[in-house]
């Protein structure tokens, strides 16, 4: 298992990622249409350049030899518009750079310069007057000639003193979000630990995994805030995003376990855990990490990967598959604590704590339900200015549902999910 999470941590180490400042490498690509970024939000007069080096045009057997450059180029597309560039790409008679406004093609002079060699590269600057949110597309309206080139994409906006802005309009607000969870998350941490140090006569093992929880919950917060910190200034995470990935691997793991050993009543009614119940933890809620961690690195790859979009599809469908995965222990305890009700005497004691974990499975369920769906939908229908409110709604409610559990489950003799004397195992 060391050597598992060791390997994993070096891979995650030799990941260079350059967040807004896209770098591209298109290899003997024949795609009519290459997505080169994800969706940024321009402010009025924001800016892009693109620089392009190493252009190579390849003609495939039986083609002709002749080239016609106009049919290679870059374009912004308007979010808006993805539905009209659908239309556009089904229908091969046309060409998508007639149908939107390009930004340059391959016929320009100085890019001719770069395919022949007489210049190493070519950078193009462009205002975005209007502002807006733009994907950034390249077009190959060429049959049968796969184009390779590589491409250093810089998008980014004027803050008040001038100075390069490299946040989407719509992140701009993060730093905030992601400062003041943290510091609730630190502050709630410190309650808990206080509490359970106050009553530790009543503390159970789980109390101590939630509060490693609580603390890298709040490490990944402060990683976050100072990537998007150095995102806004230079473009790149500097280094912070492999901070988040160390600690978003273990808040990972935590955070899943904590569920399934509190709806197992592991440490507290049993000392051991059942067959199922270990299966669950060492199966799903790595492959559930896996998943998370995966999706943050294809989020930050540039879209041009083929299958890029494919893969953050199934990463993201693993993910939701594995949350579901682990209510199934909550709901084994549910049935084993309503049988036990009926049969063993102990029916008010048992009841309540059948209640209880009823409670808790609502919970898992709401806070599933918000965090990956809920929160996708905002981020797909509000206004882009608006995108950092689906993140601080998602970090709201993982701090409810983080203060809600320990609330519900902290360590004192009051709790019915805790009242252990003279009562066996359930």
């Amino acid at each position: 298992m060391s050597r598992s999470v060791l390997c994993l941590l070096l891979i995650l180490a030799a990941v260079v990622v350059k967040a807004k400042i896209h770098n591209s490498i298109v290899e003997k690509d024949d795609r009519r249409l290459i997505p080169l970024t994800d969706a940024f939000g321009f402010s009025e007069n924001g800016k892009l350049d693109i620089t392009i080096t190493d252009i190579a045009l390849y003609r495939l057997n039986g083609a002709p030899e002749t080239i016609n450059s106009e049919k290679f180029g870059f374009f912004l597309s308007p979010v808006e518009a993805d539905t009209a560039l659908e239309q556009e790409l089904a229908d091969d008679a046309k060409c998508i750079l007639d149908e939107f406004n390009n930004l340059f093609t391959f016929k320009d002079k100085s890019v001719q310069d770069v395919i022949n060699g007489s210049l190493t590269e070519f950078t193009f600057h462009f205002v975005v007057q209007k502002g807006g949110l733009f994907y950034l597309y390249f077009a190959n309206c060429e049959d049968d000639t796969p184009v390779s080139f590589t491409s250093r994409i810089e998008m980014y906006n004027l803050n008040s003193r001038g100075r390069k802005d490299y946040l989407s309009v719509g992140d701009t607000e993060l730093d905030a979000v992601y400062w003041a969870m943290f510091a609730l998350f630190t502050l709630a941490t410190a309650a808990w630990a206080l509490w359970v140090f106050r009553n530790k006569q009543y503390a159970h093992k789980v109390h101590y995994f939630m509060f490693a929880l609580g603390c890298f919950k709040a490490m990944t917060l402060l990683s976050q805030a100072l990537m998007v910190f150095y995102i806004e200034r230079t473009g790149s995470a500097d280094g912070w995003n492999v901070v988040y990935y160390v600690f978003t691997f273990f808040r990972g793991i935590l955070f899943f376990t904590v569920v399934v050993l509190i709806g197992t009543g592991w440490s507290y009614m049993k000392p051991f855990l059942g067959e199922k119940e270990a299966r669950i933890i060492l199966i799903v809620i790595p492959l559930q990490v896996f998943a998370n961690i995966a999706i943050i690195i294809t989020e930050e790859e540039s879209p041009s990967v083929k299958d890029w979009f494919t893969w953050r599809d199934v990463f993201h469908l693993v993910d939701i598959i594995c949350c579901c995965a682990i209510l199934f222990p909550i709901v084994w305890s549910i049935k084993h604590l309503r049988e036990a009700a009926q049969t063993d005497g102990k029916a008010a004691r048992n009841l309540e704590r059948l209640t209880l974990f009823r409670q808790f499975y609502v919970m898992v369920v709401v806070y599933i339900y918000v965090t990956r769906i809920v929160v996708y939908l905002l981020k797909s229908t509000m206004q882009y200015e608006y995108a950092w409110v689906s993140t601080a709604v998602e970090e709201l409610v993982t701090l409810a549902f983080y203060v809600w559990t320990a609330t519900k489950f902290r360590p004192t003799n009051e709790n019915p999910y805790l009242k252990l004397q003279g009562d066996g195992d359930v």
